[in-house]
């Protein structure tokens, strides 16, 4: 039995890895620690299984592609006083096995038998396929 879990979540916005690690390396000067956060409205019940050594899976573009381990859940109170849950990243993504995953909302929790392996140390630079070949090599199951 696994004694973690993982998060996946959609980058909505982001159109490859490196304008995820662009968007989140412009917004993690914001704060003292320099590290990039997800604030989102849901504090996770499986907050002790997620912080043993989960990660958040990142969709784009209706692929998985993407992880990063996360460290911490801090809580945020916004502007309107609702209290919310930043979740706190390690700096660095891993590049995963391609894995496709229709739209949903939120995020949601993801277990380690379901998630795609990262790539390779020696494929994490591939140039990033066109993404309508991506997407036909994941749904064959080659990617």
């Amino acid at each position: 039995m696994d004694n973690y879990v993982n998060l996946i979540k959609l980058s909505v916005g982001s159109e490859s890895v490196d304008t995820l690690m662009a968007w989140q390396d412009s917004y993690r000067q914001r704060f003292a620690d320099g590290l990039p956060r997800h604030v989102t409205r849901m504090w996770p019940k499986r907050e002790a299984e997620i912080l043993n050594g989960g990660s958040i899976y990142w969709v784009i573009k209706g692929v998985i592609q993407c992880r990063q381990r996360i460290l911490r859940l801090d809580e945020v109170i916004g502007d309107d006083g609702i209290r919310r849950c930043a979740i706190v990243l390690d700096p660095k993504l891993h590049r995963t096995q391609n894995a496709l995953k229709r739209p949903f909302q939120g995020w949601r929790y993801l277990k380690p038998k379901d998630t795609p392996a990262d790539l390779p140390k020696n494929r994490e630079q591939d140039d990033a396929l066109p993404d309508d070949l991506n997407r036909a090599l994941a749904e064959i199951g080659v990617l």
